[in-house]
């Protein structure tokens, strides 16, 4: 689990940094670039409550994946499909849907290997 832990940080703080980067300068929305640091915020305290794994922790965990997941589906495939209407900022087209690209593979795995994290047993209750 602290690969997974590892690489949710990775993503987090890559996500992060790479919309600060596109964003700077570049005239975007700030509503398209605080929806990316609210996920990652997401995804980075799961990140850090998962060490104690119970229910609640691992939920939250997979759901921090899933948003990922489920924001990077539609940057990735917009601009597969209609790259014309995505604003690159200080990136190029081709790279930044590759990196996105990327990161939404990682998402996905993320999230199912969230999932797929072997159970633990419960404790007593508090």
């Amino acid at each position: 689990m602290l690969f997974l832990r590892i690489i949710a940080a990775i993503q987090a703080i890559s996500l992060i940094a790479g919309e600060t980067f596109r964003s700077w300068g570049a005239g975007r929305h700030w509503l398209f670039v605080v929806d990316d640091y609210w996920i990652s915020i997401l995804l980075l305290l799961g990140a850090w409550l998962v060490k104690a794994p119970d229910v609640r922790t691992r939920a939250l965990f997979a759901a921090g994946w899933g948003a990922h997941a489920g924001m990077l589906y539609g940057s990735f495939f917009g601009k597969l499909v209609d790259p014309s209407s995505s604003n690159a900022g200080n990136f190029g087209m081709g790279l930044l849907t590759a990196l996105i690209g990327l990161a939404f593979v990682t998402a996905v795995l993320g999230m199912v290997a969230s999932i797929l994290l072997p159970a633990t047993p419960l404790t007593a209750a508090r």
